[in-house]
């Protein structure tokens, strides 16, 4: 194993490299409370317009890396993307010398040998791979760049052609109405597809193409409400490769009483042995799924590079979350790990950093929602309805601003004047409001990173919830490595109830605090929402189930509860 000074050498290595490319040095503490690289400061100010209130290096990748299995994969595909091919194979073979089975070393050692000329020595780990359960489409998806040497090979070749891969990964459904439904894929190489919903309901073709990552998003129209459907998948008019009979339930006629449920949750870094929790959604049977943020775990705020792609293609190929999202329509937002880096603020701009919207962009390829922001001003905000409960999902990120420095925004103006549009035109009996951050002030202490370092904006929407008379508003959020429950009171209208959950998979774990209703953090868990608008007085009931499908927590809550004086 690494002695001491290879562990100091080695995060001497990624802090400098870090220095080269945003042009300062790691760590540099300016002259306010917070973090931000040299060209965060616009000429003439002195607090920059991007940030982030923890230091702006590259911890994530050297710091207790030997404990956190998320991480030491990513190690080692920074060191192979950054031209560094012999050690990302010597860590690798530490690795396996420790854990024989560690199918991620694997994978990493044999892109490494094949970046190293070691061809027969590639191949050879890659079967040991396979032989031992790693999917093939990982070696299919990439990062395409530095697995050249190994996928034009003729051993390769030859494996690939005995497992019959056309989809790499996916199906996802997503966007589904009471008569319509979204399917996105990730095919080998460019191709049309199509999707077809049986007995005989076709998508018109669409083509997948390098520009997009090789994906692409089918639409099928005129299904029936509250109906189950099998659907197919056909690659240049064959049948794809996939998750075997794969179906969906389109949902209830809008604004219908109808019951269902929504699973939801953050805090999902990959995580092998827990990546079983995606089956224990499943077996819930939700009609949706929302991810809250921190859902790959990227932390490298630049340009999209093998390291981001490959951190996508280890969650998406594995046959679990397969399962899940090609019967579930899933739907996800971003947060801090996968916008930037810990605890960031992106700013106030579309187009700065330079960085911003590739990554946007990038997170658009690898998701199915229903729509990005606004066309002039993009984010990974959009709203949805099941029957009569409306969703509010919510950026916390695109267009947040430095915490320290007034006037400050966690929305942006555009966001906040869309989501208080939306309210007011809502009918529905709840309006879930989806938040990457939690709400309740006391659930991250101090920390200015959620909405406790805008009070005055969760205010003004308080404020304007009271003021507009709008009832059976729920509140979601994620953030935070357990899974609570908040009763927030409020001078001017009906207590508001948040319900959080954040840890997924991760391994890591944040305290229960004081002044919840009651939390969860022993296992990975995620949150359960029941709706029931079928009774007189509405029901919601949230549950936390845990990864061997405990239930820990059970809160019911009528619509009654969440009225103004005078009306329901």
């Amino acid at each position: 194993m690494e002695t001491g000074v290879t562990v100091i050498v080695r995060k001497t290595l990624f802090l400098a490299v870090l220095s080269l490319l945003l042009g300062c040095p790691s760590g540099e503490e300016r002259p306010f409370k917070g973090y931000a690289p040299s060209d965060a400061y616009m000429e003439g100010d002195d607090h920059p317009y991007y940030g982030s209130e923890t230091p702006w290096d590259l911890r994530f990748f050297t710091e207790h890396i030997e404990t956190l299995a998320k991480r030491r994969g990513q190690r080692q595909m920074l060191d192979i993307v950054n031209g560094r091919a012999d050690d990302a194979a010597k860590y690798a073979k530490e690795l396996l010398l420790a854990n024989p089975e560690d199918l991620e070393s694997m994978f990493n050692l044999s892109v490494a040998q094949a970046q190293l000329g070691q061809l027969d020595q590639a191949v050879a780990t890659m079967r040991e791979a396979l032989d031992g359960g790693l999917p093939i489409e990982r070696f299919v998806a990439g990062p395409r760049n530095v697995l050249k040497p190994l996928v034009e090979s003729d051993a390769f070749r030859g494996e690939l052609a005995r497992h019959n891969v056309s989809l790499i990964h996916g199906p996802m459904v997503g966007a589904v109405t009471a008569t319509s439904a979204r399917f996105w894929v990730r095919t080998a190489s460019e191709a049309d597809i199509r999707v077809i919903v049986h007995p005989d309901i076709r998508s018109d073709p669409v083509r997948t193409h390098v520009g997009a990552d090789y994906t692409a998003v089918a639409e099928v129209r005129g299904l029936q409400p509250d109906t189950a459907y099998t659907y197919e998948v056909t690659i240049d008019g064959d049948a794809a490769t996939g998750p075997d009979h794969p179906s969906f339930r389109t949902f209830p006629a809008a604004g219908a009483p109808a019951k269902f449920a929504v699973g939801f949750g953050g805090g999902a870094g990959y995580v092998p042995e827990h990546e079983r929790v995606w089956d224990v959604i499943r077996s819930h049977g939700p009609l949706a799924f929302l991810f809250l943020g921190d859902n790959v775990y990227v932390d490298l705020p630049e340009m999209p590079n093998g390291l981001h792609y490959y951190t996508y293609y280890r969650r998406q190929s594995r046959p679990e979350f397969r399962r899940l999202v090609a019967t579930t329509s899933v739907y996800a937002i971003w947060d801090d790990h996968d916008s930037g880096t810990d605890d960031v603020w992106l700013g106030p701009y579309v187009d700065q950093p330079p960085w911003k919207l590739p990554l946007f962009q990038q997170f658009r390829e690898n998701w199915n929602n229903p729509s990005y922001g606004l066309d002039e001003h993009p984010g990974a905000w959009f709203s949805f309805a099941i029957g009569d409960v409306e969703f509010f999902l919510l950026d916390c990120r695109f267009y947040r601003t430095n915490p320290y420095v007034e006037p400050k925004t966690m929305l942006g103006p555009v966001q906040k004047k869309w989501l208080f549009e939306r309210l007011q035109q809502s009918g529905s009996s709840f309006k879930v409001i989806a938040s990457s951050v939690p709400w309740a002030f006391e659930s991250k202490g101090d920390a200015v990173d959620t909405w406790n370092g805008f009070r005055e904006e969760r205010t003004e929407i308080f404020d304007f919830l009271a003021e507009n008379r709008i009832g059976g508003v729920i509140l979601i959020s994620a953030d935070r490595h357990r899974s609570d429950a908040w009763r927030i009171e409020r001078p001017n209208g009906y207590p508001l109830y948040e319900f959080e959950s954040s840890r997924l998979t991760n391994e890591a774990v944040h305290e229960l605090m004081p002044g919840a209703l009651f939390g969860y953090n022993e296992k990975q868990s995620f949150g359960l929402l029941a709706f029931d608008t079928t009774v007189p007085d509405h029901t919601v009931t949230y549950r936390i189930v845990n990864i061997d499908n405990e239930v820990k927590a059970n809160l019911v809550v009528h619509r009654s509860e969440l009225a103004h004086v005078g009306t329901h």
